[in-house]
């Protein structure tokens, strides 16, 4: 796995679900972001999931267009996107090739690779950015993570 040169104290990571709801509120995303990016923060580590990551990724981009920030693509496992559609593929392949940075956590899909991912990013940022409407799964295990080390977690 090849490591960053990243200053984890201007990195953030985003994390949330894969099913958003139908009136999920984009601009205030990307309003959210911009603040992160007015205190300071350059760089973002994204898990590259449907669903929120996909929304962070798409509003970095917007932001990127006028201040220089950094999007980290960052991939628990060669085959990730194996089971999306047709429309979903097609759309992580082009951020996949947006993306400043590249790094595939594993190789090979385990039971283990998306945590995996998620550590990887909390480990190497100060703020964790997050969507969570439940008190279980991948999303909770992640913040309670960021927590537990003491990172900062913002919610959307």
């Amino acid at each position: 796995m090849k490591e960053l040169l990243i200053n984890p104290a201007k990195t953030c990571a985003v994390t949330g679900h894969r099913v958003l709801p139908y009136n999920f509120d984009k601009e205030r995303l990307k309003k959210r972001l911009e603040q992160i990016v007015n205190i300071g923060y350059d760089t973002f580590m994204v898990g590259m999931a449907l669903g929120f990551d996909t929304e962070c990724f798409k509003a970095l981009e917007k932001i990127r267009e006028k201040t220089p920030i950094k999007i980290i693509a960052c991939i628990p496992c060669v085959s990730q996107a194996d089971r999306f559609n047709k429309i979903q593929k097609a759309e992580y392949e082009r951020m996949i090739d947006c993306a400043d940075e590249k790094v595939y956590v594993s190789i090979e899909y385990d039971n283990y690779c998306m945590m995996k991912r998620n550590k990887y990013m909390v480990d190497r940022s100060s703020l964790v950015l997050y969507y969570l409407t439940r008190d279980y799964g991948g999303t909770k295990k992640t913040v309670d993570y960021a927590v537990k080390k003491g990172i900062m977690v913002l919610k959307y």
